[in-house]
Parts: C-alpha cells; structure tokens; sequence
C-alpha cells in the first residue's frame, strides 16, 4: 500500500521556498503562480484546520515581492510564450486563448499578439506552414496521397484555428516554396 504524501504546513517562509523553487523550474504568470500556490494553502487548511485567508494574503504579498524582484513579468511571459507557440504552428488565435488560458492579462496578451504581427509579416501563413510540413500536410504529402487526406488535412489545420481561406491556399499550393518564401518559415523566430 502507497504511503500518501503528506501535506505541509504552509507558512510564510515555505510559501516563499515553494514560489522560488516553482519558478526555478516553470515560467509562470502571475495569476499561475497564484492557482499554484493557493493548492498549497488550501491543502493545508484542509490538514491542520487553519484560516486559508492568511496563506492568501501571504501569497498576494508574495506576487508583489516576486514581481518587484523580476521573477515574475507577465509580459515577458506572454513574448514568449506567444513566439513559442507560433513556433509549433498555432494560430493567432489560438495563441490568445493559450494566453488567456494561462492568466496572462488581456493588454499583454495583444501586446504578444501584435508583436508576432510586427515581426513576421504573415504569421498565421508561417504558423500554418510549419504545422503542415511538421505533420506531412497538405502540400507535403506525397502527391498521390493528397487528394485522398485533403480533409483530414483541411480538418487538422482547422482545429489549430487557422481560417478556412487560409487552409485553402495551403491545400491548393502546388508549389510550396513560393509560400515557404512568402511566410520567411525559414528567418529566426
């Protein structure tokens, strides 16, 4: 029989261990380091019969202090976060919702956004492209396989939230390194 873990008690002092020990491992927003921490509180008021209110105002504190330090920047997180993501062919809009997903403040979250657009001139078509070649879509199957997957393909690209036209103008390509040029899938991200 497994022995269950047993929970700490949550002081100010461990909540801090906890904080810095997470962040060394995980780049984390603000709000998710909050959820995180908060687990710990709440599983130790459930343990020792203690008020979570004061394991919650210790871990507001905490995000000040954390955030005044420069371990904690939600916007760098979301640069980076959203450059990852276009990275491993996601759409813009999946992006944001990712962003939101994770507790990235809506201002931020389109100052991500409109980062990725100023540095790539069509980032959803680079995303698009580097999903596709990735997985052997579209205009990267051999050509005797194409019309046969056409919407399987059309159908994986769209659950990545690419638009329909976008899809479409991948699918139809027979010459893909006119696209690959346009989209620079080949420049730093």
């Amino acid at each position: 029989m497994k022995s269950r873990k047993s929970v700490k008690k949550v002081t100010e002092s461990y909540l801090e261990n906890v904080a810095r020990f997470y962040l060394d491992r995980f780049s984390a927003t603000e709000k998710g380091l909050q959820r995180y921490l908060t687990q710990k509180v709440n599983a130790s008021a459930r343990e020792y019969d203690t008020d979570p209110a004061d394991g919650k105002n210790w871990i507001e504190i905490l995000i000040v202090t954390l955030r005044e330090q420069g371990y904690l920047n939600d916007g760098q997180y979301a640069l980076s976060r959203s450059r990852s993501r276009l990275r491993k062919g996601n759409s813009l809009r999946a992006i944001a919702q990712d962003l939101k997903f994770k507790g990235v403040p809506e201002k931020l979250a389109q100052d991500a956004i409109s980062a990725l657009k100023v540095d790539h001139s069509d980032p959803d078509l680079k995303a698009a492209l580097l999903y596709a070649r990735r997985r052997r879509l579209g205009p990267y199957r051999l050509p005797e396989a194409r019309d046969i997957n056409h919407d399987k393909d059309l159908a994986a690209l769209a659950r990545r939230g690419f638009g329909f036209e976008l899809i479409q103008k991948i699918l139809r390509s027979t010459g893909i390194e006119q696209l690959e040029d346009e989209a620079k899938i080949f420049d730093q991200l």
